[in-house]
């Protein structure tokens, strides 16, 4: 896909195409399930902050200990298979949902 780039007061940007990750270099599939983690530990994350909870009560809600949880909220994708993220947004009560496409 070539991306669309512009120059602005001699910065050049690139234009996304709308997958961090696909511009980061990484192949289309593993870069959707990239995306997928991000938006999940995104959602988490927000959960967590519009609840109040600290990070203790939200590892006890979610099954996990406490050290993971920082880890969560930092953002930290290697510690999170996208199957553990799914399971920690159902303890929590988010409803996920996979639709696929042709």
């Amino acid at each position: 896909m070539k991306k669309k780039v512009t120059r602005q007061d001699d910065v050049k940007v690139t234009h996304s195409c709308g997958n961090i990750f696909i511009d980061l270099g990484f192949d289309e599939a593993e870069a959707k399930v990239l995306l997928m983690r991000a938006d999940l530990m995104i959602a988490l994350t927000k959960l967590i902050r519009t609840r109040g909870w600290t990070q203790a009560e939200a590892a006890k809600r979610m099954g996990i200990t406490q050290p993971r949880v920082s880890k969560l909220k930092k953002g930290v994708w290697e510690d999170f298979s996208l199957d553990m993220l799914l399971t920690l947004a159902t303890r929590v009560g988010l409803r996920t949902e996979l639709k696929l496409a042709a």
